[in-house]
């Protein structure tokens, strides 16, 4: 399963997107993660200082 964003959390802060080596993640008012590209490496998961981002 890809990285899934929790909208309450997340605050659009882009450090999420900046750590994504796929480029699978952009953000609008919450980032938004492209399953199709999702890796599930993980990076994104560590990188979010909201704790918005989970693998599932």
């Amino acid at each position: 399963m890809p990285a899934v964003v929790d909208p309450d959390k997340c605050v659009a802060c882009g450090a999420c997107e900046s750590e994504c080596s796929v480029g699978a993640i952009t953000i609008e008012d919450v980032a938004v993660i492209d399953a199709n590209k999702c890796v599930e490496c993980g990076a994104c998961v560590d990188a979010c200082p909201q704790g918005a981002i989970t693998l599932e």
